[in-house]
């Protein structure tokens, strides 16, 4: 479904995003941890501006920090100044917080404006965004409903998920009367149905673009199934123009995650595609420590591949044929093969270094 659209970043050097229209669905994750201290470590800030690089080049569009003092908002404003990737300050209850964070290159605010308190308070963020061209992420979760909305679903006259959805358009209603559109909205549920039928009825009622996640999704497995599930449905009927997988996890793993959702979504091409085996009591090739060790290297490549890593020499090059290179192995041998033809047969030990030649290579 066809939405406005909303711009994020392009402040002195920042890139410039578009959320909405016809921009590709752009993926995000949140930082893990508090970040004031690296006004006074030097090095943690260069492994922080590092980390960064790293998760733009696995495909990560936007980056949000959470910002609960003013430390965090001079560190936050620290960062922007040295990065092109966009940043968005997560803001709960203080207003003045973002207002600080606007004095920089951070891209976008993200507010529950029913945390935030008074009207007033809202106009101060929206006409600081107006001033540099910041934009608005509106937040809504089940967990932060307002009384009124909470009430009627615990007389069971509304559902949790009419409740998402009538809460942010009532808040949406606000920036429209602002006359601000640069606005994105999320509804954010654990459950998968009723993140469903929020975004979906709020898409039917509004041009807003959606930032679509579930949120509180667990671990790893947990969480990448939930985000699967609820992302599929939406995406199918064009619901969502950027997603987050939250994961009890790394940033790597809820971009690695996103952008695995979009490919099979059909709607990212491109990049480094990874097959490999399960294993089994045939395997002659440690394939788990090996795609651990290659996972993120490979996905962070510029190359247009599928790699394939198997465990068995006697089905590997079969099985992988359509890859464009791949490995396997039985006992002290390894081999490499592309396209289904064994290259080179070599000792297992030195499989990292002759598979990074052949990569290199391509």
């Amino acid at each position: 479904m066809l939405t406005r659209t909303v711009f994020i970043g392009g402040q002195k050097g920042t890139r410039r995003l578009a959320i909405g229209g016809d921009a590709p669905v752009s993926i995000q994750t949140m930082w893990k941890e508090g970040i004031a201290g690296i006004l006074d470590d030097n090095a943690a800030f260069d492994a922080l501006l590092e980390k960064i690089e790293s998760l733009s080049a696995l495909g990560c569009d936007i980056v949000r920090f959470a910002v609960p003092d003013e430390k965090s908002a001079e560190a936050l404003l620290k960062i922007a100044a040295h990065t092109k990737m966009p940043l968005v300050a997560d803001i709960h209850f203080d207003y003045r917080l973002a207002l600080s964070c606007l004095n920089g290159n951070v891209a976008a605010i993200r507010i529950n404006p029913g945390n935030i308190g008074r009207r007033e308070n809202v106009e101060k963020v929206v006409n600081a965004c107006k001033e540099k061209g910041a934009s608005i992420r509106i937040g809504v979760n089940s967990g932060s409903l307002p009384k009124d909305l909470l009430e009627q679903v615990f007389c069971n006259k509304i559902s949790r998920a009419e409740a998402l959805c009538k809460a942010a358009l009532r808040e949406a209603a606000v920036f429209d009367e602002l006359q601000f559109d640069q606005v994105v909205v999320s509804m954010k549920a654990s459950s998968v149905q009723e993140t469903i039928e929020a975004n979906e009825s709020f898409s039917k009622q509004s041009d807003i673009p959606l930032h679509i996640g579930v949120t509180e999704a667990g671990p790893l497995i947990t969480g990448i199934v939930k985000s699967t599930l609820a992302f599929s449905a939406l995406l199918k009927n064009g619901i969502g123009s950027t997603i987050r997988v939250s994961l009890s996890s790394i940033p790597e793993n809820e971009v690695i995650a996103g952008r695995e959702i979009l490919h099979e979504c059909g709607l990212r091409s491109g990049g480094v595609t990874i097959v490999s085996c399960p294993r089994c009591g045939r395997e002659g090739f440690d394939v788990h420590s090996f795609v651990e060790r290659w996972n993120t290297r490979l996905l962070s490549l510029q190359k247009n591949i599928t790699v394939a890593v198997m465990g068995c020499i006697v089905n590997g090059p079969g099985e992988g044929r359509h890859a464009d290179i791949g490995i396997a192995g039985a006992g002290n041998k390894a081999i490499i093969f592309k396209k289904g033809e064994i290259i080179r047969t070599i000792e297992a030990k030195d499989a990292d270094k002759v598979f990074e030649e052949e990569l290199n290579s391509i």
